[in-house]
């Protein structure tokens, strides 16, 4: 009878169905999660609050943090939404923390993003004109990884409705992000192809061979086999 127990068990586990919450990147929402397939679970997303005038990053991250309901959650942050996620695990237990084009600590970093954050040259930037500028449009999605229209046209759409003030102030923390702790249950995946966060510096736990910063749409599947195998170890 043990091992029909044990079968039972076995079978009870798989098909419980764990919640997931999801923090997207800089300006973007739910839709980049669409392709992600992960085993026996619940998708809620975090995207992103409006900050308050003068509001902290520390702040920010609770209010972020109090949607999760989860006494240890388990976190997917792409780029600098895996920042903000480990922000939270700062500040509450988490269960696992899974990082997608995105980095651990301010050494892995951009050399020139932090020159940029230390003279506070993003103070300047002329947010109107850039986000009328076809021509940065074509740079930018290139430097993404954006190279179907379809991918291009869905970048291209959150640069023209991205709110003014977040954008300055999401800018703002992640030039200026100040981190040295990384959580031992993050699990990092990294495209090789990655021009935003280079992976010369980074030390991820899975490469995505040609990967690059927007692989959490174009390379999806690989993305969630590496999650729904990390889960199955629990």
């Amino acid at each position: 009878m043990n091992w029909l127990l044990k079968i039972f068990r076995k079978e009870k586990k798989k098909n419980l169905q764990r919640n997931i919450y999801c923090i997207p990147g800089f300006g973007a929402d739910e839709k980049i999660f669409a392709n992600l397939r992960i085993d026996h679970a619940q998708l809620i997303f975090l995207n992103w609050l409006k900050p308050t005038p003068k509001e902290s990053y520390q702040d920010y991250v609770r209010r972020m943090a109090a949607k999760i309901t989860d006494d240890e959650p388990i976190i997917i942050g792409v780029s600098f939404g895996g920042m903000v996620a480990l922000e939270i695990a700062k500040i509450r237990p988490v269960k696992q923390i899974f990082l997608v084009s995105s980095i651990k600590n301010t050494n892995e970093l951009p050399r020139k993003w932090k020159l940029i954050g230390r003279l506070k040259l993003n103070k300047i930037f002329p947010i109107k004109r850039i986000q009328a500028n076809e021509r940065f449009f074509a740079t930018a999605n290139k430097r993404l990884g954006a190279m179907t229209k379809e991918e291009q046209d869905f970048a291209n759409h959150y640069r023209r409705i991205i709110d003014k003030d977040y954008m300055i102030w999401a800018l703002n923390q992640i030039l200026n992000w100040r981190n040295t702790d990384c959580p031992e249950n993050t699990i990092h995946i990294h495209g090789d192809a990655d021009l935003i966060f280079p992976i010369k510096p980074l030390t991820p736990t899975h490469v995505i061979k040609g990967g690059t910063h927007m692989m959490i749409m174009n390379r999806a599947d690989e993305i969630s086999t590496i999650i729904n195998e990390a889960l199955q170890k629990e």
